[in-house]
């Protein structure tokens, strides 16, 4: 992967977060969303601190609110299963707008929309002030499997590859005057799908070999090592130790 190599999700910015190393902001955002998941769902105070720390996280990153709100769109699906929940959750009941609703429904709807929502934006945070490449040397420096490390380099790395192949075949069909219309047509689209598959494992294998007569022994080197300083930690743990003192109020309160 290109040292210059973003992915969409990314913001170029050069705010005090996207400078901080990889592994400060994976750790500090998984360390957070641990915290949040595990905030007792009745305390509604809790997740609205919560939602002003991942905002004032965004104001240091200098992500515009309309960017990081774009982005939240991707939970939709959830949001819609927790909509349904008030519904079809059995036990006790109220009136609400002359609708019957569950309690505990509404309890977990409540949970999954808070919690999922915030999740989900903290890991807009992380994706937006860090490129893909650094992601990747952060889990090699958090000491992640290293298997799996190397699974995700590759996804993504030919991900784009496979990507590419697909939109040349489409142009492909398109300059002989192909388009799909109908039923009819599924049999070209999974014909298609069939040559990309094969052309995708067959391109692994040329860069497997590639890699082996390079002298590949199952890991990847560590060209740039990215080493992060005390001041760093600290400054990365600065939202999830306060994230985890709102938690802690949040069971005793």
């Amino acid at each position: 992967m290109g040292a210059g190599h973003s992915h969409k999700l990314y913001r170029h910015g050069h705010s005090a977060v996207h400078a901080l190393p990889p592994q400060c902001k994976l750790a500090a955002a998984f360390t957070f969303v641990v915290v949040v998941v595990s905030t007792p769902r009745e305390s509604m105070w809790a997740f609205a601190l919560y939602a002003v720390l991942l905002a004032a996280v965004a104001a240091a990153a200098r992500v515009p609110a309309g960017f990081l709100l774009r982005r939240l769109l991707i939970e939709v699906p959830f949001v819609a299963f927790a909509v349904l929940m008030p519904f079809v959750a059995e036990g006790e009941r109220v009136e609400v707008l002359g609708v019957s609703l569950s309690v505990s429904g509404l309890w977990g709807a409540w949970n999954v929309l808070a919690k999922g929502t915030l999740g989900v934006a903290a890991s807009v945070l992380l994706a937006s002030t860090t490129e893909l490449r650094a992601l990747l040397l952060g889990m090699q420096r958090l000491k992640l499997p290293p298997l799996l490390v190397q699974i995700a380099t590759f996804m993504i790395r030919y991900g784009d590859v496979i990507t590419g192949e697909l939109r040349r075949m489409s142009i492909a069909r398109r300059s002989r005057g192909f388009e799909a219309r109908g039923v009819r047509h599924w049999g070209v689209l999974a014909k298609t799908a069939g040559s990309l598959f094969i052309r995708s494992y067959e391109r692994g294998e040329r860069v497997y070999l590639a890699m082996i007569s390079r002298g590949y022994t199952g890991s990847m080197p560590v060209i740039d090592d990215i080493a992060a300083s005390r001041a760093q930690w600290a400054y990365a743990a600065a939202l999830p130790v306060t994230a985890l003192a709102v938690c802690l109020m949040g069971w005793t309160l």
